[in-house]
């Protein structure tokens, strides 16, 4: 059930930069390693619902739903944007302090699970990601699911951490630089905008 195959693939996946790994370094550098736990923590309960989509079928109704892939769609397209401007014009998130004003953590955990919930192509890969590792002679394939389900959760939250302490370790250099944090901010805000139009322009 849980292979080197799917070890590999999954942490392949986990580790390809997406808008979870950029809001975490994002957290990380602003608002500090602990701020960057909550994050991830918020990314990775965002994959919950996509994952019971999968589970409970739900994942083919949007596969073969035009509107309902849509609608989810733009509003995290609209979401990423919203991210992208508010990052540009916070100055603020960039007045680093020996002792970093940050967000609360259910305001970081609630923001973070935004940004996965509201990105459809995770349900879409779910359904033709997690089946490929159900071997056909399992007599309870809903039980595998959820191991596979967990392994990939955990791996995801074990990744994002990592990036987000990596990105407080560079708090210092970019806390020394205006320049730094000028471009940094520029972008984080590019990033979201850019991952909000390849979101738009996404087919299922």
């Amino acid at each position: 059930m849980i292979t080197i195959e799917f070890l590999i693939t999954s942490l392949i996946v986990v580790l390809i930069p997406g808008t979870g790994a950029v809001f975490t370094v994002s957290t990380g550098l602003m608002q500090g390693k602990r701020a960057s736990v909550w994050a991830a923590l918020g990314c990775t309960l965002g994959i919950v619902p996509h994952l019971l989509a999968t589970i409970l079928g739900l994942a083919a109704v949007m596969h073969t739903s035009a509107l309902a892939f849509s609608m989810l769609k733009y509003a995290g397209v609209a979401y990423l944007f919203y991210l992208a401007y508010a990052t540009w014009k916070d100055r603020s998130s960039f007045s680093f302090e020996q002792t970093p004003k940050s967000l609360s953590p259910t305001k970081l955990v609630v923001r973070a699970v935004l940004l996965n919930l509201l990105n459809p192509k995770l349900t879409i890969f779910f359904l033709a990601f997690l089946p490929q590792f159900i071997a056909p002679q399992s007599t309870s394939a809903l039980a595998d699911m959820l191991a596979l389900s967990g392994v990939f959760m955990a791996m995801t939250f074990a990744v994002f951490v990592v990036y987000g302490l990596l990105a407080h370790a560079f708090r210092a250099f970019v806390m020394n630089s205006k320049r730094v944090q000028n471009w940094m901010r520029r972008g984080f805000a590019a990033a979201f905008a850019g991952l909000g139009i390849n979101l738009a322009f996404t087919q299922k």
